[in-house]
């Protein structure tokens, strides 16, 4: 499941799924509130998704599409993707949404995914070449992880090139290179 050393994976791993209880179990522990450690069959849980997934493979759980794939997070990404705040909804929007996809049978969460990251992809390439520092960080947190990563790398990229247009670094290193050159020949 998880990529051992790649925390931004293990971290979607604990995101919260509902699920239904297909098997009873006990001794699971589930509820502190509850007198028994039981768990009936067609009790709802809400459980991290690696736990979910462990027990949907083992056919105890069926799992519900998470809020955060919704019909009203469709409408909303439709009508103006760039204003929805999908890390207030799942941190990891997109790498969520991949693993979850194939698991629920909701053939809608690809396309969605798809849309949403070719609209907000052109809006956070833009406003990273574009936006102030104060604007910035407002754009910055209704971002997921993966377009912030995106962000701050179209940054970078945009100083390193403002830098090198400006006659930095490259010249001085041409003219070493020269003059090593012709110490040599």
């Amino acid at each position: 499941m998880a990529k051992y050393y790649d925390i931004d994976d293990i971290i979607t791993d604990e995101e919260i799924v509902a699920v239904i209880f297909q098997k009873a179990a006990s001794g699971v522990g589930i509820d502190p509130s509850s007198e028994t450690d039981c768990v009936e069959v067609g009790s709802k849980v809400e459980l991290p998704f690696w736990l979910a997934h462990e027990l949907q493979q083992r056919q105890a759980v069926s799992m519900n599409i998470p809020t955060s794939f919704n019909q009203n997070t469709r409408l909303e990404i439709q009508a103006d993707s760039a204003c929805v705040d999908l890390r207030s909804r799942c941190p990891f929007f997109y790498e969520f949404g991949c693993k979850i996809a194939p698991l629920v049978g909701a053939r809608n969460i690809g396309p969605l995914l798809l849309s949403a990251f070719k609209s907000r992809y052109k809006e956070v390439l833009t406003k990273a070449h574009t936006a102030a520092f104060t604007a910035a960080s407002k754009n910055l947190t209704i971002l997921t992880k993966e377009e912030t990563n995106l962000y701050e790398a179209a940054q970078s990229s945009m100083a390193a090139f403002k830098k090198w247009r400006m006659g930095g670094p490259r010249f001085q290193k041409a003219s070493i290179l020269g003059r090593k050159r012709k110490s040599t020949e």
